[in-house]
C-alpha cells in the first residue's frame, strides 16, 4: 500500500491522482491534501479520504473546513494552512509518494521539503523545475528520491529513456499540438481574445496552461523542465508540432533509433505511470490504432510563437533567466485575461523582462523566490 500526499488535489491533476486511488484501492490510499482555495471541493474530499492532514491557502479556509468537518461529524483530520500546512503534508512521516500539482512556484517549497525528507515525488508542476531545477535534482541525487514526471510529455520521454544509457540519447523530440492558433493568420493574432484562446484543441487544462498552450510558451517551460529532468543540453531538445497529439514525446539515440510513446489523452495514464513506477499496472485506458493512421510533424513557427524562442534563449542561460520566464509569463497571462493586454503583449512583457534580468544562479530557494518576486514586479511595472 502507497500512501499518497496530494499537492493541489482540487485541480484537474489532484482530481485524476484521486480517481487512480480509486480504481486501485489495494495500491494506494490518501495521506494528506493540499487543497488551495477550493474550499467546496476540500471538504468533499476531506469527508471521502479522511485524510491523516488537510491543508487549505488562508487561516480563515482553515477555519472553516474544520467547521463544516465538525458539522458533518468528520473527525481526525488535522487542518493545516499557507505554505507551512503544505510543508506539513509533503512531509507527512505517513506519506510514501508525493505528488506535486499545485500551479506556478507556490508549491515549490513544499516539493524541496518532500524532497529533503526522502520522499519520492511525481512531478506535475512544470514551474517548479523552470525555476529551480538545478537545486531539486540536486537534492533528489544526494537523497536518492526519484523526481518522476507526471507532464504527458515528459513521463513519455521517461518511459522512451528505459530503453537506452544516457550517453547514446541524441535528441529529446517534444510534442506539440500546436494550439488554437497554429493556422491563425499573424495579422489576426493582436485581435485574439480570452475565449478564442482558452478553446484548447486537445486537452482540457487550467487557465494558465490553456493560454501558455496557445503562446507555446508551456512547451518552452517543457524545454526547460527536459534539460533539468533528463540532465541534458537545450541543443539536445527540439519540439514539433503534432496536432494529432497521439504521440507524447519521442527520444532519437545516437544510432538513428527513435521511440515514440503512444497512448490516450488522458493524465490518468501518465499519473499511473509516476505511482506505480518501476511497474505498470494494468488499466482500462486502451489506445485505438486507428487513430494512427494520419500523423502530421511540422516545424515550429517562432514567428508565429515567439515564446517558443524566448525558452530557448532562456534555456541557454539558465539561472535567473528561466526564472523570469516564467514569472514575467504568468504575470503577462494573467492582464491578457482581465484585457489589459492584447495577445500579442504576452511576448512582448517576456521580452522586457528578460532583457533586464541579470545572468545570476540562485543557490538557494529563497533566493529562487526573491528572483521569482523581482521579475514580477519588473513585468507589472511594465505593464502599468
Amino acid at each position: 500500500m502507497k500512501r499518497l500526499a496530494i499537492l493541489g488535489s482540487t485541480g484537474s491533476i489532484g482530481q485524476s491522482t484521486l480517481s487512480i486511488v480509486e480504481q486501485f484501492p489495494e495500491r494506494y490510499a490518501v495521506a494528506a491534501l493540499a487543497c488551495g482555495r477550493n474550499l467546496n471541493e476540500a471538504f468533499v474530499q476531506a469527508a471521502r479520504w479522511r485524510p491523516k492532514v488537510a491543508s487549505m491557502a488562508t487561516e480563515e479556509l482553515a477555519d472553516r473546513l474544520v467547521a463544516r468537518l465538525r458539522d458533518a461529524g468528520v473527525t481526525g483530520i488535522e487542518v493545516v494552512h499557507g505554505t507551512q500546512g503544505t510543508v506539513a503534508c509533503s512531509t507527512l512521516p505517513e506519506a510514501d509518494f508525493v505528488v506535486s500539482a499545485i500551479v506556478g512556484v507556490a508549491g515549490l517549497e513544499a516539493t524541496h521539503a518532500a524532497i529533503l525528507a526522502g520522499k519520492p515525488v511525481g512531478l506535475a508542476n512544470k514551474e517548479c523545475m523552470v525555476a529551480a531545477g538545478e537545486i531539486l535534482t540536486q537534492a533528489a541525487h544526494e537523497h536518492k528520491v526519484p523526481i518522476l514526471p507526471i507532464d504527458s510529455e515528459h513521463n513519455a520521454v521517461h518511459q522512451c529513456l528505459r530503453v537506452g544509457t544516457h550517453a547514446e540519447i541524441k535528441t529529446i523530440w517534444l510534442t506539440a499540438s500546436g494550439g488554437p492558433f497554429r493556422q491563425t493568420p499573424l495579422e489576426q493574432f493582436a485581435s485574439i481574445t480570452p475565449e478564442q484562446a482558452l478553446k484548447h484543441p486537445t486537452w482540457v487544462m487550467g487557465r494558465r496552461i490553456t493560454i501558455d498552450s496557445a503562446t507555446m510558451l508551456n512547451k518552452g517551460l517543457e524545454i526547460i523542465e527536459a534539460c533539468r529532468l533528463f540532465d541534458v543540453r537545450p541543443s539536445q531538445v527540439r519540439v514539433t508540432v503534432h496536432p494529432q497529439s497521439t504521440v507524447h514525446s519521442l527520444v532519437e539515440y545516437v544510432d538513428g533509433s527513435i521511440l515514440a510513446q503512444i497512448s490516450v489523452t488522458d493524465m490518468r495514464l501518465p499519473i499511473l505511470y509516476a505511482l506505480a513506477y518501476p511497474e505498470r499496472p494494468a488499466s482500462n485506458l486502451t489506445f485505438d490504432l486507428a487513430a494512427l493512421r494520419h500523423l502530421d510533424f511540422e516545424e515550429p513557427d517562432f514567428e508565429r510563437f515567439p515564446c517558443l524562442r524566448l525558452a530557448f534563449e532562456a534555456a541557454e542561460k539558465g539561472g535567473a533567466h528561466c526564472i523570469a520566464l516564467n514569472a514575467a509569463d504568468e504575470v503577462a497571462v494573467e492582464a491578457f485575461l482581465e484585457r489589459r493586454i492584447p495577445f500579442t503583449g504576452i511576448p512582448r512583457t517576456i521580452e522586457e523582462v528578460l532583457a533586464s534580468t541579470p545572468e545570476v544562479h540562485p543557490a538557494t530557494i529563497a533566493e529562487v523566490l526573491a528572483t521569482d518576486q523581482e521579475a514580477r514586479q519588473s513585468a507589472r511595472a511594465l505593464l502599468t
